[in-house]
């Protein structure tokens, strides 16, 4: 039984919606940044919550799953020292684009 618990842990869970809504509306620290990408994109538990991780978590993510669309929210409302932190976020879902093109970031 542990076995299919240590399973479950660390699984990606199912994307739920397309467009993805990443909403940063509010959003003070970074560790509210990670929450909101660890839920969107179904990461799982053992989630590293830092760039290092975002990155080996979204490599392959969207490969041959049909087009999606992320939606960022609120980036540009972040406080400035953490919006100039997330430009690394941004390099990311840029690589992650260049990638598998079939997912498309914008910003709103």
């Amino acid at each position: 039984m542990a076995y299919k618990e240590n399973l479950k842990q660390n699984a990606f869970k199912p994307i739920k919606e397309n467009p993805i809504i990443l909403d940063f509306t509010g959003c003070k620290y970074l560790g509210e940044i990670h929450r909101e990408l660890k839920e969107k994109f179904g990461f799982p538990e053992y989630y590293g919550e830092n760039w290092d991780a975002l990155w080996d978590c979204m490599q392959g993510l969207f490969y041959q799953r049909g087009n999606f669309k992320v939606n960022i929210y609120g980036f540009s409302a972040l406080p400035d020292d953490l919006r100039d932190y997330c430009k690394t976020m941004l390099k990311i879902f840029d690589d992650v684009h260049k990638e598998t093109p079939n997912v498309i970031f914008e910003l709103f």
